[in-house]
This record gives structure tokens, sequence and C-alpha cells, in this order.
């Protein structure tokens, strides 16, 4: 197993996501979120390889980012040279200093397996939030995503860049046997060279989806008002952004 998102390999995410995303349509639909609540600053927990970072640093919001990997660090620097980001973990950060909004996008909360975890990654952004400060993020769905993978499921990405030619495969299945709404998701990536198919890594993880209710509590718990959930069409799957204000 290779981490995707090191060691060179965040390049293979790099060139394959942006064909996934849209981040012009991301970085409209955050950002006017962030304007609708009068915000003036963001910090991007989870900014992977700076391409929404990009569209945010050109606008009129104060901008940093901040991702667990090195390596997805220094690749959002090259990108963004006039960008701040640093190395981060959501579960036990401080930056000694807060901000009008914080968001974490592309799903990342699926990687908070456990409620402990949950619980730090609130209070940390808590802590880093001004008074009525907000904060906006994603999640699997796992009420209609366990209803789709019940019995495993492969699915196939194509993406073709700067001349070059890839292709994903990814198998999901529940783990009912872990606490929580836990899912395998093991996928190989592959360079396309005529019409053959070249392993370049296999990325397997252990990650979670949420339920509304789970999240309500949770945010309930650590002083948080949730003001919207939108339900939102996402590649892959579909998911629902939060938005919650720190009372």
């Amino acid at each position: 197993m290779q981490s995707l998102y090191s060691n060179g390999f965040e390049n293979i995410y790099d060139e394959m996501y942006q064909t996934f995303i849209n981040y012009e349509e991301e970085f409209q639909f955050y950002s006017e979120i962030i304007k609708k609540y009068h915000k003036e600053n963001v910090l991007e927990i989870g900014c992977g390889s700076g391409h929404l970072a990009k569209h945010f640093i050109h606008s009129s919001i104060g901008y940093n980012g901040m991702d667990l990997s090195n390596d997805m660090v220094l690749l959002s620097q090259k990108r963004n040279p006039t960008g701040t980001f640093l190395k981060g973990d959501m579960t036990n950060f401080y930056l000694n200093k807060t901000f009008k909004s914080i968001l974490i996008t592309a799903r990342t909360t699926s990687y908070l397996l456990n409620n402990v975890s949950v619980q730090k990654a609130i209070k940390n952004i808590y802590n880093h939030l001004d008074k009525k400060g907000i904060f906006c993020f994603d999640f699997i769905d796992a009420n209609r995503f366990f209803k789709l993978i019940k019995d495993g499921k492969t699915i196939t990405h194509n993406a073709e860049t700067k001349n070059k030619k890839y292709s994903r495969t990814s198998f999901m299945k529940p783990k009912i046997t872990k606490e929580n709404f836990m899912f395998q998701w093991d996928a190989k990536y592959y360079e396309i060279k005529d019409q053959s198919h070249i392993l370049l890594t296999d990325d397997q993880s252990e990650v979670r989806a949420f339920t509304i209710n789970e999240w309500q509590l949770f945010l309930e718990l650590n002083n948080f008002e949730i003001l919207e959930i939108i339900d939102r069409k996402s590649y892959a799957f579909d998911t629902y952004v939060i938005v919650a204000q720190k009372q």
C-alpha cells in the first residue's frame, strides 16, 4: 500500500483529481457561503494540492491552507507562491490566530475514524474561530451511500491531463464489524499507455461515513448552531454540506 498524499505520489493525486473536481465550481459554492455570512477570511483544512486555494488567493477573501501531508503543503506552496500554507493535523493544531470561517472540503471528514477524533477536531476548530465564526464542511451520507455499497461496489474513473491518461478502480464495501459507519475503500491507480494499464500504486483506506443526526449532535455538544444543511451533488456520490456557527 502507498499513500497517495506523499513520496511523489501526490503528483498523481494532483493530476487526477483536477479532472474529477471542478475547482471553479467548488470555489463559487464555498465563497458564496462565506460571503453570505459576511466573513472576510478562511482557513481551509485539507487543502490538498492547492487548486481550490488558487481561486481563494485571487479573490477578496483572505486565505490560509493546512494539510496533514507535508508533500501536499509543498505542492500547494509551489502552485501558489503568494499563499500561506502549513502542515497540521485537524485533530491537534495550534496556529495562535483565529479566523472568520473554516472549511473542510473534499469529504476529508471521512478520516475522522472515531468519535474521539471528531470531538478533538471540532474543539480545535471552535478554538480557531472568531466569535460567531462559521464552520463549513461536507461529509459522506451513510444513509444513502451504504445502500449503494452494501454488497460491495466497484467504480472506475478515467482521467486525461498533460497528455497522460490515468484510470482509478475503486472497490468499496461496508465494514459492519466496526463501530460507526465504516467502510473499506481500496483503489488501484493506473497509467494507460498504448491501451495497456500500468499499475502505479494502490491505496487501501478505512474511512467513515456519517448521518446528519450524528453531526447535529456533535455540533450541539460543542456549542455550534447549524445554519444550513445543503444536499449537494459531488463526484462519485452525493454529499451533504453543513454550515454551523460558533456560539
